[in-house]
Parts: C-alpha cells; sequence; structure tokens
C-alpha cells in the first residue's frame, strides 16, 4: 500500500501536471483533493498537449480518476473538459473517471460575484481567476452550498436555491447586479445534469477499497503551498488549503494512508496576479526566465511574474508539507546564465530572517539575501541521468537540498514526460 501526496511548494505553476503524468507509471489511482478549475495542469505526451483544469492528469493514461470531495466543481466546465479531452483521443468513462457526490458545484452566480466584487477592488483586488471558486467556498463553510447528489434530486435543489437566493440577492444589489433568475438556473442545472450525475459516487467508499487491494494512491495538488488560505501570503491566496495534510480530508482518507509527500519547485520562483514576491526580477534576467521558461498561466494566460529561487519560502512550505522529498522542475531554464542566485534569508529593517511573516506589511518589505553560484554552460534539456548533468548544476541541486532541508526525489529536464532523473521512487521510499 502506498499514499503519494504531490503538493506545489511555490505558488503554483511548479509543473504538477507532467510530474503526476509521470508518477502515473507507478500508480494506479489518481486524486484530486482541492481547489477548482482555477487550477491549468499541462500534460505534454509525444506531439500532443493536454490542458486539465479539473481532471486527474491520471485520465491521461486511463487511470482510475477521482475528484474528490475538498474539490469545488464547475459541471459545466467539467463536462466541458471532458467533451474536449475525449476529442483528443482520451476515453473518459464511469469506470475510470469518478466524481465525488459530495463535492460543492460552483453556480454561475458565483463566477457573477467573483468578477464584480474584483472590479469593485480596483487596486485594491486580489487577482482571483474570476471563475467562482472563493464564492463557492465562501456557500460550502456557509453550509447553503449545492452539492453533486442534488442534483438527483429536484426538491433539494429548490430548497437550497431558496437559501442560495436569499444570501445572493443581497450581495447582488449592492453590487449592482440583477437578481438570480431562479427558474432559468433551475433549468441550467437539469440540463447539466446527465453529463455529470453518471460519474458521481462516494468517492471514499472508492478509495477505501483501493486501498484494502494495495493499489497505488496519487494524491494530485493543485495550486501551491505559498498560495494556501491558511499558510501562504494571506489575502493573496487561493480559497482551500493547499498543504499535504488536506489530501485526507479532501478525499476521505485517513492521514496513515499517506506513505509519502513530494514537494514540487521550479529551479526558480514565478508568481501569477498580486501579492509579495521577494526574489520578483524586474530586469533583463527576469524576462529571460519568463521567456525561456514560457511563463504563461495554462488557465488564464496571464504572464507569471519571475524571480530567483526562493530557499527561505520552499524551507516553509517543506516543513507545513512534512515533505519528504522534492521535484525540481524546469532545471534547463536556467542553461546558460553566468551565475545563479538563491535567497537564503531576508532583511527586514535591522532583523535577519528565515521565515515570511505573517503580516502583509513585513512580507512586502523583506528583502531577500542572495547567494550566488556559478551557472553552467552545458544543456541539460532533456536529460535523463544525473551523471550526465553538468557540474555546477549538481552543485545547484545540492545547495537547494542543503537550504531547504529536503532530498531531490526527481530532476525535470524539459516539458517532455520522459525527460526526468529519478533519484529517490516516492513509491519504493
Amino acid at each position: 500500500m502506498a499514499g503519494v501526496v504531490v503538493v506545489g511548494a511555490q505558488w503554483g505553476d511548479e509543473g504538477k501536471g507532467k510530474i503526476v503524468d509521470w508518477l502515473c507509471h507507478r500508480a494506479d489511482v489518481v486524486v484530486r483533493f482541492q481547489g477548482g478549475h482555477n487550477a491549468g495542469h499541462t500534460l505534454v505526451v509525444g506531439n500532443t498537449t493536454y490542458k486539465l483544469a479539473l481532471l486527474p492528469s491520471g485520465v491521461v493514461q486511463g487511470k482510475l480518476s477521482i475528484i474528490g470531495n475538498g474539490v469545488v466543481v464547475d459541471p459545466w466546465a467539467l463536462a466541458d473538459e471532458i467533451a474536449r479531452v475525449e476529442a483528443q483521443g482520451v476515453k473518459i468513462s464511469p469506470e475510470k473517471l469518478v466524481l465525488s457526490d459530495s463535492a460543492c458545484l460552483i453556480l454561475p452566480f458565483h463566477r457573477d460575484l467573483d468578477a464584480a466584487r474584483e472590479a469593485q477592488a480596483g487596486a485594491s483586488s486580489i487577482g482571483t481567476t474570476r471563475r467562482g471558486i472563493g464564492p463557492a467556498y465562501e456557500d460550502k463553510v456557509g453550509r447553503r452550498a449545492l452539492r453533486v447528489a442534488d442534483l438527483a434530486d429536484a426538491e433539494s435543489v429548490a430548497w437550497k436555491i431558496e437559501r442560495l437566493t436569499a444570501h445572493h440577492n443581497a450581495l447582488r444589489s449592492g453590487l449592482g447586479l440583477p437578481e438570480i433568475d431562479v427558474e432559468a438556473l433551475k433549468a441550467e442545472l437539469a440540463a447539466i445534469a446527465p453529463k455529470v450525475l453518471p460519474y458521481a459516487q462516494p468517492a471514499w467508499r472508492v478509495l477505501d477499497t483501493a486501498f484494502q487491494e494495495s493499489k497505488r494512491v496519487l494524491f494530485e495538488g493543485a495550486q501551491g503551498s505559498l498560495l494556501d488560505v491558511d499558510h501562504g501570503t494571506y489575502p493573496f491566496v487561493t480559497s482551500s488549503n493547499v498543504a499535504a495534510g488536506q489530501a485526507a480530508a479532501g478525499s476521505g482518507v485517513g492521514p496513515r494512508k499517506i506513505s509519502y509527500v513530494l514537494a514540487l519547485v521550479k529551479a526558480y520562483t514565478t508568481r501569477v496576479g498580486a501579492g509579495p514576491f521577494p526574489t520578483e526580477l524586474h530586469d533583463a534576467v527576469g524576462q529571460r526566465l519568463g521567456e525561456v521558461g514560457h511563463e504563461f498561466g495554462t488557465n488564464t494566460g496571464r504572464p507569471r511574474r519571475c524571480g530567483w529561487f526562493d530557499a527561505v519560502l520552499v524551507r516553509q512550505s517543506i516543513m507545513l508539507s512534512g515533505a519528504d522529498g522534492v521535484a525540481l522542475t524546469k532545471l534547463d531554464v536556467l542553461d546558460g546564465f553566468d551565475e545563479v542566485k538563491i535567497c537564503t534569508g531576508y532583511k527586514l529593517g535591522d532583523k535577519v530572517l528565515d521565515y515570511l511573516p505573517a503580516g502583509v506589511k513585513d512580507q512586502q518589505a523583506v528583502e531577500p539575501i542572495y547567494e550566488t553560484l556559478d551557472g553552467w554552460k552545458k544543456t541539460t534539456k532533456g536529460v535523463r541521468s544525473s551523471k550526465d548533468l553538468p557540474a555546477k548544476a549538481i552543485k545547484y541541486i545540492r545547495r537547494i537540498e542543503e537550504l531547504i532541508g529536503c532530498p531531490a526525489a526527481l530532476v525535470s529536464t524539459s516539458p517532455e514526460r520522459e525527460d526526468v532523473i529519478l533519484m529517490r521512487d516516492p513509491f519504493k521510499a
């Protein structure tokens, strides 16, 4: 029995799609346990690129794939994504895709509210994807959400919509939005229900059976630990818990089922949207990282902010998730630099910190303390064995391991599926 959790240890976009896809060769089941369709995972298989949002990365390989109860699900987005992936030749059936019947739904008015609040906030906006994820989680916690199972019960839909409209119409009035058209909403839900209900069942039971049968289960996180609603750069965060502990609660298994936590990190740092970013570069180096690394959001298309590797933040994420190893991605993007830098601490006034403080002003005010290493001229692109890496690239990896207190299990050297150096197998740890 093995339960491996993959989480991002930066601000997302660390390459989870590829690494999860690569690990799928060793897994029997793949589970999404938090977030919504704001998460974009890109898989490159041969000449085909798959862009996934809600679907677990295992669907491309025909693995049993589960969308857990911790995910908020836009049923229209899910149906569209299934159709899009099937058009690329991937067969998706209820035997291979399980949708938790207790997952909460993202509804059209959630998107309206998300967009209206961001627009009204102006310069104070936090940079959401405006896809309704935050408002859907608010309704979940407020105990007024519609869940997947409700789509099969018109009476439940009717009285829950009453609760929802009582809350949302007041908000919409204040934002200058029209009241919710209840009958139109019911009609939309009735139309989408047959497209998603065939996949719905108690996901926790499916997972329990998988573990009883000694299946290898891969838990796929979305976003990154620095966007965790509790432990990230609040309020510039996502609306769910991203740390590895959420894998248990968000999928319906006990924490003892988790045997290994793999934290994903880029060989440098990126961030999409607003919020603190201590090592951000506004110069030619930052521009080069963005261009060579093709740093644009999978779902949003927004350019990512780029900077040097921040060992302080990654070490903090490693502690929060109890990571056993890291997967270092996009090492090849650093090829050709004369020197590379790693942030080893922060200056805040006359203090030196080894962590990111919780206060917004302090997070904005910290200044990175850098350590400079020699770059390497030989390419690492496509390398699949550590013995073929340049000595200075190996030195860079080893220094990162020392600073974050966690060994490298995998190193990715290109977007291609097989361009991975395996140092430690998470399923055999």
